[in-house]
């Protein structure tokens, strides 16, 4: 990832450090919490040699996991959020996580809203933001975008400036985030511009520090790893996934909101 100047802030290392030096600070204010959160503690405190390099890419979510609290995530996003594909809505990718992340948190309540509509594009899914994502005081949001825009003629740069103040407002409300990109598909491939909408969802992840899916990778690797044949990964419709491809989406998803928690519950590392 860069780690030159861009026009989102600071280089990349210095946001992070700032960041996480917040996060610190907010523990350290919460006597019974610091115990608790011991382990994803930096580790060293020395201000004149300040080392926080083992802080959290998703410090909301890793202190309900350090404290053992309820852990609400918000799944938005479009029809593949929403499980256009699936066979029913129990085998969306929102509610195969919940049931993923609770097997392997045991002890903690975890609960996953699906705020997933059909068609969508940014402007549609700015438009609920506050009343489906940050009123429901999630500790993270999972945000699957970039896949309706080129398909409804959204220009990239507005794609890009509308994310970001999106996010920035999410992190505001003390929320954090995860992004997923496009999925892979030929119909989507064949939609002029549709790549570029992809590498922004990269670069955005890259250039404020939040990490991303990266969905359409993740779907080439099942394909090629004999996990699933493209038949089995798409609906009939050619674009979404069928019930197999979102369970192996959500089973990736929860895997690297573990590894971005700082959790030791997942070893294996999932693409980002």
């Amino acid at each position: 990832m860069s780690q030159t100047m861009n026009s989102f802030g600071p280089a990349r290392p210095v946001r992070k450090m700032l960041r996480r030096l917040g996060v610190l600070c907010s523990l350290l204010v919460v006597p019974t919490a610091v115990l608790a959160y011991a382990d994803l503690l930096p580790e060293s405190l020395d201000l004149l040699g300040l080392d926080l390099r083992e802080s959290p890419d998703l410090p909301h979510v890793a202190r309900q996991i350090a404290i053992g609290a309820p852990l609400k995530i918000v799944a938005f996003g479009s029809s593949s959020t929403e499980g256009v594909g699936a066979s029913s809505p129990a085998n969306a990718y929102p509610a195969r996580l919940q049931i993923n992340l609770r097997k392997k948190l045991r002890g903690i309540d975890v609960a996953v809203i699906n705020r997933g509509i059909g068609g969508e594009h940014v402007d549609d899914m700015l438009a609920r933001l506050d009343r489906d994502v940050i009123a429901a005081e999630p500790q993270l949001v999972i945000w699957q975008t970039g896949s309706n825009d080129p398909l409804r003629g959204v220009s990239i740069d507005h794609f890009r400036e509308a994310t970001v103040a999106a996010i920035r407002r999410i992190r505001e409300a003390g929320i954090d985030v995860v992004l997923m990109e496009p999925q892979w598909c030929p119909k989507l491939e064949a939609t002029p511009g549709s790549s570029r909408f992809l590498d922004a969802v990269r670069s955005i992840g890259d250039e404020l520090d939040v990490p991303v899916i990266r969905r359409a990778d993740l779907m080439h690797g099942w394909v090629r790893e004999g996990k699933l044949t493209p038949k089995q990964l798409f609906a009939s419709d050619g674009l979404h996934m069928a019930d197999r491809g979102y369970a192996l989406l959500a089973e990736a998803a929860a895997q690297s909101i573990l590894q971005d928690a700082g959790s030791t519950q997942t070893a294996e590392a999932v693409a980002e």
